[in-house]
């Protein structure tokens, strides 16, 4: 946490801390978890809320991030159509889905999910590493992962179009790029 802290302060970004707490740890049940919520501004997305926080006994880390200006529910549409669309900022919140129709991929939060901050490339790398992941597993459908993961390499290269959706029932996500649309989530 500590670590986090002293990360925001050199790069001139930290704002404040909110708070500090103490909670039971999701893990090993530890009483002595810290969380600690920091006020950042980002370039291109305004202030956002990182939350931070490392279990001493067991080790299990826990980050947040949100947009700290919060709208209604809202569903965020981006046409990938080049290469350079990959760059654009993702700041996804723990409470949103994520999918990309045209590769069948899916990303629903857990009781455990945790936001992030990267770019389109970087969410399908994520992406690609749960597919190589499940698809590591003795039961996958070898052939069917071969193709997904083609898929996913065509989009990483720049060479396949597609759509990504991020649906927020908190309205605390964004993608920064002109081209994104944003619909109520209804």
């Amino acid at each position: 946490m500590e670590q986090s802290k002293d990360i925001l302060e050199k790069e001139g970004k930290f704002l404040k801390k909110l708070l500090e707490s103490t909670v039971k740890c999701p893990i090993c049940n530890y009483n002595e978890m810290r969380i600690a919520d920091y006020l950042y501004e980002m370039p291109y997305v305004g202030k956002v809320l990182l939350s931070t926080g490392k279990c001493p006994r067991c080790g299990f880390k826990f980050n947040d991030v949100r947009v700290f200006e919060a709208s209604n529910p809202k569903k965020i549409i981006f046409k990938v159509d080049k290469p350079e669309d990959l760059n654009a900022l993702v700041v996804r919140a723990s409470s949103a889905s994520m999918k990309i129709p045209e590769l069948g991929l899916e990303l629903t939060p857990g009781p455990m999910a945790q936001g992030f901050i990267t770019t389109v490339e970087g969410v399908l790398h994520m992406f690609k590493e749960i597919t190589e992941f499940l698809c590591s597993q003795p039961n996958a459908d070898k052939r069917a992962c071969e193709e997904r993961l083609k898929e996913i390499n065509e989009a990483i290269d720049g060479k396949r179009t597609f759509t990504l959706i991020v649906l927020d029932p908190e309205g605390v996500s964004k993608i920064v790029h002109e081209k994104v649309v944003e619909e109520p989530l209804g």
